[in-house]
Parts: C-alpha cells; structure tokens; sequence
C-alpha cells in the first residue's frame, strides 16, 4: 500500500474539507498563508468533464485544478462512476504535480448520483471497487484517498468499509452521517470510533480520518483521542476564518485565535482581489458573498456593512466600502 506523504504528517492529521464554491484556488491561497492544514484538497472536479467536455468546458474545469505551491501537500479530489475515466484523470493530477488522488464517494448532490458517482456509490461497493484500483493504477506513486459518508439510507459501515479497505486505498476520510441524513442531524462520531476498530481488526494500514460538526483544532484533537482516527477534516468552521489551523494559537496550538475586525476586513479585501485575479473571469463574483457573510459578523455595524458588501460588483467597490468603514 502506498501512503505517500500521509506516512509523513504528524498524527492527528488535521485536514481541510473539500468544499464545492468554497475551497477554490483563491480561498485556499489566503488558508495556505494565514493558517495552514496538514492537507488541503481542491474542490470536486468532473472527472467526465475533464476528460470528455469540449475545449471550452475543459479549460474552465482546469481552472478548479489551480494551486500554489504554498498549498503543498494539496489533493486533487474527483467524481466519476467510470472507472477507466478516473483512470486517466489520475494520470493527469500525477502530471499536473499534485499530491495525492481523492475520490468523492459522498456527495449526496442528485444530479452527481445520477452519474452514478458521489454517494451512489455506496449502492456499489464492486463499482467502488474497481474506481479505486482504476484510480491507484492512474495515479502512480501518488496516495490515493476516499472521501464517503457511514452509509446511503443507514449506518452500513459494518458492510461499506471493509468493501473499501479491500481495494486498499491510502486513506478513508468518513463523514459520520449517512447520505439520507444529509446534514440535518448531529454527526456520530461513535461510528468513526467503530471504523477504526474495524480497520484494526483488519490489519489493514489504511488511515481513518473522521469528518462532521467539527467546530475548532480543539474538538478536532479531542474527536480524534476520542475515536482513535488517525485525524480530522474541518470543513464549515472554516468560513470566515482563515486562521482556523493557525499552528501557534496558545501553548497548545488548539485555542481560539482571537483576530481584531480590521485584520479580518483587510483579509476579506486581499480574499476578493485573489478571486477575481485567479478565477474572475470564469466565476460569477456573487460566490464571495457567502464569504461576505461569514467574515462580517459579530462586531458593531457589521449588519450594515454585510449589507453594502452583498451589493458590491467587484473587488475595487469592495475595497473602497471597507476602507470608509475602517476610517
């Protein structure tokens, strides 16, 4: 089983989620600069798109395939229920310079199930499978990873994860909810707990990374005693704050950073400028206005101010209503 550089992190792995319209290039360069993971991951790519659209169409998925080297160790994540598709996707991650492969076995998105991808792909775990070792034989030397919920309808993880831990992937990331339960009921991290012991029982060498309602490093690093995952993805705590996986935040690294309303405004300015450097032209501007939201709370005349910044048309309007309101 190759690991890659999963072998090397330090354990808990604290990991940032992949997050559609959420953790592009941009975001991830303002992360990677104010508060670095372990492991960043792109955002969900088509693997059908990149391999099958029209000149157009794979020009603009390329763009979700943008990182920096400050990123590094970053992982290219992908959707796909064809195995000979992923295959060639991976060999394109491995040319582009990535890290490691991450498959999407989680998305409960219908339009991705339709696809046969995402989530359904609990409904086959020998279409599962074979995407994996198509994946491992694309991808080289790179680690190739799974991102996937405990089950479709119920709690499978007795069946799914010992079918996954067959393919013998490097690492499985598992969201503790099923696909049903979306995210409308609290994450079981009881079930993260029981993955691990299944994976032991196993012998496998296959990493158990938990996922859900993690709210800081704190919970993350007590999830991870708690459960025996050998670490955690954050994912929505990230909004607004950049400084989330900030290393030096108290003796213990684990503690709240406590960031002053014009550090976050100036980082909220220099986040819309890189977004419309990097991905302006192939990405509507109103995608930064759930940041808007996020970064402007809290704080006195924030209500008024979101409500200026959610009209705001580009990031020189963006600057100049940050820069009364800071004056």
């Amino acid at each position: 089983m190759n690991l890659g550089f999963w072998e090397k992190l330090k354990k808990p792995v604290m990991a940032l989620a992949p997050m559609a319209d959420v953790t592009d290039a941009a975001f991830r360069r303002i992360i990677a600069k104010y508060g670095k993971p372990n492991v960043m991951f792109t955002e969900f790519v088509s693997a059908d798109g990149l391999m099958l659209a029209d000149a157009v169409g794979r020009k603009k998925l390329m763009r979700d395939l943008l990182f920096s080297e400050e990123e590094r160790p970053i992982v290219a994540q992908f959707f796909t229920g064809k195995p000979e598709i992923i295959k060639k996707t991976a060999e394109l991650a491995r040319e582009l310079g990535f890290d490691g492969v991450d498959i999407n076995m989680g998305c409960p998105d219908r339009s991705i199930e339709k696809q046969g991808a995402g989530a359904a792909m609990m409904k086959d775990p020998k279409l599962a499978r074979d995407i994996i070792r198509a994946t491992k034989e694309g991808a080289g030397n790179l680690p190739v990873s799974i991102k996937t919920r405990i089950g479709y309808n119920k709690n499978e993880i007795e069946t799914w994860l010992p079918a996954l831990l067959e393919a013998e992937p490097a690492v499985i990331i598992l969201h503790a909810r099923t696909r049903k339960e979306m995210s409308k009921v609290p994450a079981n991290w009881d079930i993260i707990k029981r993955a691990v012991e299944i994976r032991d029982s196993a012998n496998s060498k296959t990493l158990i990374l938990g996922n859900g309602d993690v709210t800081d490093l704190a919970d993350a690093h007590q999830k991870a005693t708690e459960s025996g995952a050998d670490g955690v993805m954050l994912g929505r705590a990230i909004f607004g704050n950049p400084w989330l996986f900030h290393p030096s935040l108290n003796k213990e690294g684990l503690g709240v950073v406590s960031i002053s309303i014009q550090e976050k405004l100036k980082v909220l300015v220099e986040h819309t400028h890189l977004f419309e450097e990097l991905l302006g032209d192939i990405k509507n501007f109103a995608i930064m206005k759930k940041h808007y939201k996020a970064y402007v709370q809290g704080f006195d005349g924030a209500k008024e101010l979101r409500i200026k910044l959610m009209g705001a048309k580009d990031a020189i309007e963006v600057d100049n209503i940050v820069s009364k309101f800071t004056t």
